[in-house]
């Protein structure tokens, strides 16, 4: 007899529970693909014959290749402690760090272009409902709301703030340039404390 498994919405439907090892897997199998053959080479069916699953259950749990490609690179920063600890330096230092790292990686050097030109062909990106899980945006507006007014310009504005530290960690993932990854990653997080100051 079929077990009665409830979806997101809580609503009943009859069938198998989910293995959560398939997830594994496949997410395993799509960040290898992208690290060692490409965004183009990293297909549906090509991440189904490595994580040794029909394509169908793929399909199952990702609406589109895009969307599982976005879920291997960018799973968020949970791993990472990002509680502000008040401390205004050391807490942009971390958050930096983490992102430096998500973003490094070699299957996400291998994604983001990728995935900036099909969001730019379909002429539609993103909604930003769609990046709240993986953004480290409300982790800064806590590190600068915890900093407080001594350390940080109340008339600042958060999102102009991560924009810039973005951009400058993306530079840094894609550009060259002949400093080290940690020199760099100071003077980030200098020159956004410096933003920030009050006056």
């Amino acid at each position: 007899m079929a077990e009665v498994v409830r979806d997101g919405a809580g609503a009943a439907r009859r069938g198998r529970p989910r293995d959560p090892s398939i997830d594994a897997r496949v997410l395993a199998a799509t960040t290898e693909l992208l690290a060692e053959r490409g965004y183009s080479a990293t297909t549906v069916q090509e991440v189904a014959r490595r994580a040794g699953v029909p394509a169908s259950a793929i399909y199952r749990r990702w609406p589109s290749r895009l969307d599982l490609i976005e879920d291997a690179v960018y799973p968020g920063l949970g791993e990472i402690d990002l509680t502000p600890s008040g401390d205004l330096r050391a807490d942009l230092r971390r958050l930096v760090d983490g992102l430096q790292g998500l973003l490094t990686r070699p299957a996400s050097r291998a994604a983001l272009p990728g995935l900036v030109a099909e969001y730019q062909a379909d002429g539609n990106w993103r909604s930003a409902d769609r990046w709240v899980p993986v953004s480290a945006r409300p982790y800064l507006r806590q590190i600068l709301d915890v900093a407080g007014p001594s350390a940080v310009d109340p008339s600042i504005e958060p999102d102009a703030v991560f924009d810039l530290m973005l951009g400058a960690i993306l530079v840094d993932s894609f550009v060259p340039t002949p400093t080290s990854t940690r020199h760099r990653a100071d003077v980030v997080v200098d020159l956004l404390c410096r933003a920030v100051r009050p006056g």
